[in-house]
């Protein structure tokens, strides 16, 4: 029989099922309910953030900020509550921050994206586990693409970031159904790009006290699984955390690669160096990364499920385990992902340091050291500015590597430090960079 005939009887009997039902409530037929919307998925997050209309989502940006208000309703429509700040924590981008200049974003400002689910039991909701995603991207190029002659061309960014800030969406409102006994913080970070400008604000204005927050969870680029291959950066800053991934993944069944310490070129690097354990989850590298070919209808829409199940069950593990976890410091073994940028090959000397990309005093700011470095054998540590290695004045962190690049590995160079109001000359032997 045809469609066309049976479709005026259908709308007639839905008609009426209306009208009786609305006449039984007492309601008149004119006042009927809305269809109820369809549920948001998560690739429909992924789908609004890498729009062209937000231009790349550069820090500072329109764009951002449309992108920032657009995660603080869906935070809100997924049950979160905003923080005792509101939904938006706002920092300003220093004009001396190492990136600013280069990116044309000094001056203005930008925005953390921060929801609360509140815990259930009256004694560890005092406590937190973060759970974090940074949702800027390049905006037009030029700074940070990978594509030649990408200068105004948008880069939407949808692998990185925008599947990491929908897994947030995502993994909050599952948790929201049934809250954990600690507090979990929701937080889609901006700067990420620039230098963990939003994170690195983050730990010195927290909303939760870092000596209560149990640990953090990073998400960045989890929306390329490929062979069931999920990489988890950070399994070696807590004690606890290779037999929790190992049991996780029993059910899971991932090809899991859990390795390295707590820094590494993404948010967790903040949260780390202020002694929190962290973790980084990350479905690898591809062709499209920082390029303009990072668009929605590449993502793995199945693989993120996936991975949005298996981080689900480890924030919820985090957050009702009875104790504190056990920080471990920086792994010896240097991994091949620096603290400022993507994985590289072996080159150079390596001192082993990690960069504060928020400011630029005058030198190198240090987040910290890696343990059993050369930087931490020859006495460097966090918070320390470095103004001269060798003979090379180092007014900011270009300066450093083409000072480290100008040496070799089994070198011995001095390192001028500023430490507080004193000025300290250190000997470091430089080691080999891994590769």
């Amino acid at each position: 029989m045809s469609a066309r005939r049976i479709l005026p009887g259908l709308v007639a009997l839905m008609a009426l099922s209306v009208s009786l039902e609305a006449q039984q409530m007492g309601t008149a037929t004119h006042e009927v309910a809305r269809p109820v919307p369809p549920p948001v998925l998560p690739i429909d997050d992924i789908r609004f953030l890498s729009d062209d209309r937000l231009a790349g989502r550069m820090t500072g940006s329109p764009g951002a900020d449309t992108a920032a208000a657009y995660l603080a309703r869906r935070f809100q429509a997924v049950g979160l509550q905003q923080s005792a700040g509101g939904w938006f924590q706002v920092f300003p981008i220093s004009r001396d921050a190492p990136t600013a200049q280069i990116a044309h974003v000094g001056g203005l400002t930008g925005r953390n994206v921060i929801g609360v689910l509140p815990g259930h039991d009256p004694v560890l909701r005092n406590e937190a586990v973060i759970v974090g995603a940074h949702y800027d991207h390049l905006g037009l190029g030029g700074f940070g693409s990978l594509d030649p002659d990408s200068n105004g061309k948008v880069h939407n960014g949808a692998d990185d970031n925008a599947s990491g800030v929908a897994m947030l969406i995502e993994i909050a409102q599952r948790l929201a159904m049934s809250p954990p006994a600690r507090t979990v913080v929701f937080i889609a970070f901006s700067g990420e790009e620039l230098g963990l400008l939003g994170s690195a604000y983050y730990v010195k204005q927290p909303v939760y006290p870092l000596s209560t927050t149990l640990a953090m969870i990073n998400l960045d680029m989890v929306g390329r699984l490929r062979q069931k291959r999920l990489i988890v950066y950070g399994s070696r800053s807590a004690r606890e955390f290779p037999k929790l991934l190992d049991s996780l993944n029993w059910y899971a069944g991932f090809d899991l690669k859990a390795q390295g310490d707590g820094y590494g070129p993404s948010d967790q690097s903040s949260f780390y160096a202020v002694g929190r354990p962290v973790l980084h989850f990350f479905t690898d590298l591809h062709e499209d990364y920082h390029r303009t070919t990072d668009d929605w209808q590449k993502i793995n829409v199945e693989g993120f499920g996936q991975v949005a199940s298996f981080v689900t069950g480890l924030v919820t593990a985090l957050s009702n385990r009875p104790g504190p976890l056990t920080l471990m410091p920086a792994a010896t073994q240097m991994s091949a992902i620096t603290a400022t940028g993507p994985p590289v090959s072996g080159y150079g000397a390596y001192l082993g340091t990690v960069p504060d990309m928020t400011d630029n005093p005058g030198g190198v700011r240090l987040l910290g050291v890696r343990a059993g470095s050369p930087a931490e054998k020859a006495g460097l540590r966090g918070d320390d500015i470095i103004t001269r290695i060798g003979e090379t004045s180092v007014p900011d962190l270009e300066a450093m590597t083409q000072a480290l690049r100008s040496h070799h590995p089994g070198d011995t160079v001095s390192v001028v430090v500023r430490r507080g109001n004193q000025t300290t000359t250190l000997q470091a032997v430089l080691g080999e960079r891994g590769g």
